[in-house]
């Protein structure tokens, strides 16, 4: 797909690895829809410079976890672009989660906003893309949905999730809307890491370096304009890190 003049939505597009994402597509001329839930200020920074290179965009709310937010945010894309050609499932969240203080309120807050959200939006995306005739579909996972880590046991199992939607997704919209996934490593380390921590990851991987927003960038952009052959795909980009670690890169 040429993303030039097309539609994208990338939620969690305010800032970190969404706004590279979203401003790589408005580098090709993809018109974007930014999303946010609470850094309004951020989203409205990322349509700036959006805009500032030469494509329309929209700034868009929604509680992703709720289906009735999902669907007012569609009905907003619907009547301000009448159709959406990308769907970049990008939006998470990612705490702590040590097994012996772990609650029902941990487990509902990560399935909630790293599984549920991306299946809402792909329900609605996928019925706009049947009706258009086509479209793309890229999930931001994590390599933990593989390979698990202590500590984090709903965000490994949500990101998991996210691998195995992806491949029935690209069973039920097959054939004219491909849905493939990016399964980043260490690339934004976590708010408030040590120095010395972040030398800890940087050690796990093959690649001796953390990734950069621009890295998960440009697989995304593999899967919407460098194939249409691609679908149910996972693309890791981890530098190596799956081959090497053995324990919790995070402690």
């Amino acid at each position: 797909m040429d993303p030039k003049g097309k539609i994208a939505l990338v939620t969690g597009s305010s800032q970190r690895v969404g706004r590279h994402i979203a401003l790589s597509l408005a580098q090709r001329g993809c018109h974007v829809i930014v999303h946010y839930r609470r850094s309004r200020r951020e989203a409205s920074e990322t349509a700036r410079r959006a805009k500032a290179l030469g494509v329309k965009t929209l700034c868009v709310h929604a509680d992703l976890t709720r289906g009735s937010s999902v669907k007012s945010m569609f009905d907003e894309i619907r009547h301000t672009f009448k159709r959406l050609d990308i769907l970049v499932n990008n939006a998470a969240v990612f705490f702590k989660t040590p097994f012996t203080r772990l609650t029902e309120t941990d487990w509902d807050e990560m399935l909630d906003s790293n599984l549920k959200g991306p299946f809402l939006c792909a329900l609605e995306a996928g019925k706009m893309m049947k009706r258009q005739g086509g479209g793309k579909i890229v999930n931001i996972a994590d390599w933990c949905g593989v390979k698990p880590y202590a500590d984090y046991l709903p965000y490994c199992v949500s990101k998991a999730g996210v691998i195995a939607l992806t491949k029935a997704l690209a069973v039920e919209l097959a054939p004219k809307i491909q849905v493939n996934c990016v399964a980043p490593g260490p690339v934004m380390m976590p708010v408030g890491f040590s120095k010395r921590e972040a030398r800890k990851v940087k050690g796990l991987t093959l690649v001796k370096r953390i990734g950069t927003p621009q890295d998960v960038a440009q697989a995304v952009l593999f899967f919407i304009e460098g194939t249409d052959f691609a679908t149910g795909s996972t693309l890791f980009v981890e530098g190596g890190e799956l081959l090497t670690s053995a324990g919790d890169p995070y402690v």
